[in-house]
């Protein structure tokens, strides 16, 4: 089975690895872009309400989260995210409310 760095990585060039353990999984440019950015690219996890959750820490070393859904990839700026979540004082984000929100959003069909 491929790791979803692996399935993502099909929509980048100049693909590089952190060294070391951190807080970014990929970094690259998304095909017919030109800027360079790390990714935080993981797989998501089932809260005990059966929703599907992200987390992620507010120091973080990425530029985007990645998220990976159905028929379609959600790429966020973390800083514009995390700024959202510092002004409005939340502590959980449902995506479909916060989309609508962020300036800086990229989805990419499968």
């Amino acid at each position: 089975m491929d790791s979803i760095v692996k399935r993502f990585s099909k929509y980048l060039e100049s693909i590089e690895y952190p060294e070391s353990k951190t807080s970014w999984n990929i970094a690259g440019i998304i095909k017919g872009q030109n800027a360079f950015y790390k990714f935080d690219v993981r797989d998501m996890f089932k809260l005990d309400t059966k929703e599907f959750a992200q987390n992620f820490k507010t120091n973080t070393k990425a530029d985007k989260m990645v998220l990976e859904m159905q028929n379609q990839w959600v790429v966020l700026d973390l800083e514009e995210l995390i700024k959202y979540g510092k002004k409005n004082k939340l502590t959980k984000v449902y995506l479909n409310d916060i989309l609508p929100k962020l300036e800086w959003t990229i989805k990419l069909l499968k």
